[in-house]
């Protein structure tokens, strides 16, 4: 009688300690947290009948775009972008506490730290900075203190928390991401309105302004103080930024790769996309900056001036949510195109707008558009990355760069207003650059697989 051929032995020796490989691992779902039966683990591990060791490459599962825990991480980054953004907005032009740290601040290194860490490294110590930031702004009483707490510290805390908090959606959805980041991001709009309307009713009773009432901690008319008006605020952010920290976690295991993706600056879609926004940035940001001043010279009262940038931010929720919906459908890259060219258009006729209800108008559609800019920007880079792990620092190293021009824009802006004394040059300046990245934003799409006419 012959041997059996000796290749016979390895495959069950394989499936053997394949199996036994596998029932010593926890039988934990990556994207819902639960213990089950079921092995849904979202690494699985191929090996070759021929060796007794499985080969190590690894398989990423597809995203679950939705369910409890992916909409959990979604609400959660809303509150971060309410408590952030929100209580920036409330810091206007021609008040005390000037708007130091900027909407889109290119403190967002902090992604790459997400990429490998997870929350504990960024998060969860963002949301302890940042309400120390807000309570040491409440006891500054020279400007280099509100230098140093607001721009510096609260600075640096709002890149720990928001673009973290983008990175973390961007993982749990994949076909709904743009609409998971439109909701996430919409919450700066609903804080915009909160926030401004609270402090000044704090502060003045009136303005939505919120900064009435400058650093002095005085009580005027029986209203409260600036120093006790942003500590409410400071407490009011505490449970939500709390419940951030511990509802926001990644799916995908962390990366082992360098800190920083140089390969991300080959990659000519990526940077044709940092060169869009950097434009779109440069000239988007304009009307929230100089809408209150210019109602202001064109009749309108400060208070009903003050509260145009509170229904700016009301009608930006829906620019960030219905198109955010709509790019999942239409193309990602497509919607940014059109936010763009709209919002270019839009700035153009800053000028125009000449009497109370023509404001108020113009406070809608612009705030509609330049929703589709903030949320489409993010939702624009998830479309760059090969590998899902990269998501984070792709979108952190495309925001970062592009938001350079946020700290180039007001002050073009403002010496505009100061050379030719009025609002027309500077609606043509910022118009244009937002009509440029709209172009920029179609251009890109000719360095993707589908092309200038796909749906990308």
């Amino acid at each position: 009688m012959s041997n059996p051929p000796l290749r016979t032995t390895a495959p069950r020796q394989s499936i053997a300690l394949i199996d036994k490989y596998h029932s010593s691992r926890p039988s934990t779902d990556l994207n819902t947290g639960d213990n089950s039966d079921k092995d849904p683990n979202p690494i699985s591990t191929e090996s070759n009948p021929d060796v007794l060791h499985p080969v190590n490459t690894t398989t990423i599962s597809p995203a679950p775009d939705g369910g409890p825990r992916a909409w959990l991480v979604a609400s959660a980054s809303a509150f971060i972008f309410f408590c952030t953004l929100g209580y920036s907005n409330a810091f206007g032009p021609g008040s005390a506490p000037c708007n130091l740290s900027s909407p889109s601040s290119p403190a967002s290194s902090p992604v790459p730290l997400f990429d490998r860490y997870g929350a504990v490294a960024t998060v969860r110590p963002g949301a302890l900075l940042f309400v120390f930031a807000v309570m040491m702004t409440s006891v500054c009483k020279q400007y280099w203190q509100l230098m140093l707490a607001q721009g510096v510290v609260g600075g640096v805390a709002m890149g720990l928390l928001m673009f973290p908090a983008m990175a973390a959606v961007a993982q749990w959805f994949d076909k709904k991401r743009a609409a998971a980041l439109g909701l996430a991001v919409s919450g700066s709009s609903v804080g915009g309105v909160v926030v401004p309307i609270a402090l000044g009713r704090m502060l003045n009773g009136g303005s939505a302004g919120g900064g009435g009432g400058g650093l002095e901690d005085s009580r005027e008319g029986g209203h409260l103080g600036f120093g006790w008006s942003v500590r409410i605020i400071g407490f009011m952010m505490l449970p939500l930024l709390v419940f951030a920290s511990l509802a926001i976690k990644p799916r995908l295991p962390p990366r082992t790769t360098s800190f920083f993706l140089v390969k991300a600056l080959k990659q000519r879609d990526f940077v044709m996309l940092v060169f869009a926004i950097f434009f779109l940035f440069l000239g988007m940001l304009t009307p929230l900056f100089f809408i209150p001043t210019y109602a202001v010279s064109r009749g309108v009262d400060a208070t009903l001036a003050s509260y145009l940038l509170a229904i700016v931010n009301a009608a930006s929720t829906f620019g960030r949510i219905i198109p955010g919906v709509l790019a999942d459908r239409i193309g990602k890259l497509n919607m940014l195109a059109v936010g763009g060219v709209a919002s270019g258009i839009i700035i153009l006729c800053f000028n125009k707008a000449e009497t109370t209800a023509g404001l108020i108008v113009y406070s809608v559609f612009y705030g509609f558009s330049s929703g589709m800019i903030i949320s489409g920007a993010s939702a624009a880079l998830t479309v760059c990355p090969r590998d899902p792990r990269d998501l984070g620092t792709y979108i952190g190293m495309g925001m970062a760069l592009g938001a350079i021009a946020v700290l180039i824009g007001p002050p073009i802006n403002g010496k505009l207003i100061d050379v030719y004394g009025g609002y027309l040059e500077l609606s043509i300046f910022s118009g244009v650059m937002c009509f440029v990245g709209g172009l920029v934003t179609i251009a890109s799409k000719m360095m993707t697989p589908q092309g200038i006419c796909g749906r990308v």
